[in-house]
């Protein structure tokens, strides 16, 4: 097994119980062939942090992807790239991932397109139930959340990260999805523009509120 590259920002300090940096917040986002969703999820949570924070490094907050049959060292679909440069992102010098086991043991959150990617992580072990949603969930469970009740942004963004994830985790059983398709992202692969697009505003809409418990800072209008 290999660990992640150290393109995607291996954090340096003290490794925490599950594999992961003390020094650093990992969120690693799941899909299929990671060339698709996961890809726009990554590229468009930078954006919003890097939006939100102002700070390359995110205050320690490294975010990746990976896909359950992932396409090692491929590229992103052009349509994904286009709908992140859409968002202003940057879909430059991706390059697809095959999840391993070191992707789910270094992670602190991992946030899957639909709950069958959430099963597969989880069904890889390592403790990842906890801190294993899919995105819509994640979003779900986060808006119910008294934010105020999360560490305040100046105690570090990391331990902010950390609560919210326990929150999170602490809802899961209550607050149960409307209909089995409320917590999926549909897979665009092979579909024209017009439906990626789609699928981006929905992987956007979805990230807004995650961010801005994450940061405390709400979109720039």
């Amino acid at each position: 097994m290999t660990a992640p590259d150290a393109g995607r920002g291996i954090g340096t300090g003290i490794t925490g119980a599950n594999g992961s940096s003390r020094g650093s917040f990992r969120i690693l986002h799941v899909s299929t062939g990671n060339v698709c969703r996961s890809p726009i999820t990554e590229r468009l949570t930078r954006h919003a942090l890097a939006d939100r924070l102002g700070d390359p490094l995110w205050g320690g907050l490294i975010v990746e992807s990976a896909g359950t049959w992932g396409h090692e060292g491929a590229p992103m679909e052009a349509n994904a790239a286009t709908v992140l440069t859409d968002f202003g992102a940057d879909p430059s010098g991706f390059v697809g991932r095959e999840l391993l086991d070191d992707h789910v043991i270094r992670a602190d959150l991992v946030l899957t397109a639909t709950r069958d990617h959430r099963a597969q992580v989880i069904s890889m072990g390592h403790s990842a139930g906890l801190r294993t949603f899919t995105l819509k969930e994640f979003t779900r469970l986060v808006r119910a959340i008294d934010t105020a009740t999360l560490p305040p942004l100046n105690e570090g963004v990391i331990e902010r990260a950390r609560a919210l994830v326990q929150a999170a985790a602490a809802l899961r059983g209550w607050l149960l999805a409307p209909t089995a398709e409320a917590d999926e992202v549909f897979d665009p692969y092979g579909a024209p523009l017009p439906f990626f697009r789609s699928i981006g505003d929905e992987i956007n809409e979805a990230l807004d509120p995650v961010v801005t418990a994450l940061t405390g800072v709400p979109a720039r209008t």
